[in-house]
């Protein structure tokens, strides 16, 4: 039997309902296999709605995949500037916990995203678009590390932080896929991160003469 999506609560516009229930045809059906037929019957819209809000099935799951960066996005957002001590560690152990440590939560996310790469090879649109998420996700990552700065927390080079960080989720993301169990959880990336980091700053010393870190203990030694 075809397993059939929940649908969104009811009360919404065509426009609105659309875009929930790709989200949920991505979460429950994936990119791959989802129908216009899924569609029309989680949203309980319409072929015609599809086509006049989006421009067809294609255009509404780009933008589902779009609301499903944003939203994983805000989380981490809330995470980094919760209340509390706004160190670089503490702020990169929570960003990294709301993008690596919830690889299971967000399979089916995770699952649609990877699924949607190869057609963006041929089609410029969905390219375009995911193009557009990942800038969209940088900048709120700027921004996270700007509101830091701004609180005395850091002066790191925000650009380039935030495109490493998101290299290192995405990459551990496609590890994990394949082999869960190989995939280091966010504690230990931060002390390899850590580690790497004492490594290079002493291996700067000689040549700078600037002190390096205390602590350069390999991760696990402590």
């Amino acid at each position: 039997m075809d397993h059939v999506p929940r649908k969104p609560p009811p009360g919404r516009g065509h426009r609105e309902r659309l875009l929930a229930g790709a989200v949920t045809c991505l979460q429950e059906r994936g990119y791959a296999d989802t129908t216009v037929r899924d569609l029309v019957a989680v949203s309980g819209t319409n072929m015609a709605s599809i086509g006049y809000h989006f421009g067809g099935k294609e255009a509404l799951l780009h933008e589902a995949l779009a609301e499903c960066f944003r939203t994983w996005t805000s989380r981490v957002e809330e995470a980094v500037l919760a209340e509390g001590e706004h160190t670089v560690r503490g702020a990169l152990e929570r960003a990294l916990a709301e993008l690596i440590d919830v690889f299971e939560e967000q399979r089916p996310l995770i699952v649609s995203c990877v699924e949607a790469f190869p057609p963006a090879l041929r089609s410029e649109a969905l390219r375009a678009k995911l193009r557009d998420c990942y800038a969209e996700a940088r900048r709120a990552g700027v921004e996270m590390v700007r509101k830091l700065a701004a609180d005395g927390g850091t002066s790191l080079p925000a650009e380039a932080l935030v495109s490493v960080i998101i290299a290192i989720s995405d990459g551990l993301m496609l590890q994990w896929l394949l082999d869960p169990d190989a995939v280091p959880d966010a504690r230990q990336v931060i002390e390899v991160l850590g580690y790497l980091g004492g490594v290079l700053a002493a291996e700067e010393e000689p040549r700078t003469g600037s002190a390096a870190p205390a602590d350069v203990s390999r991760p696990g030694d402590r």
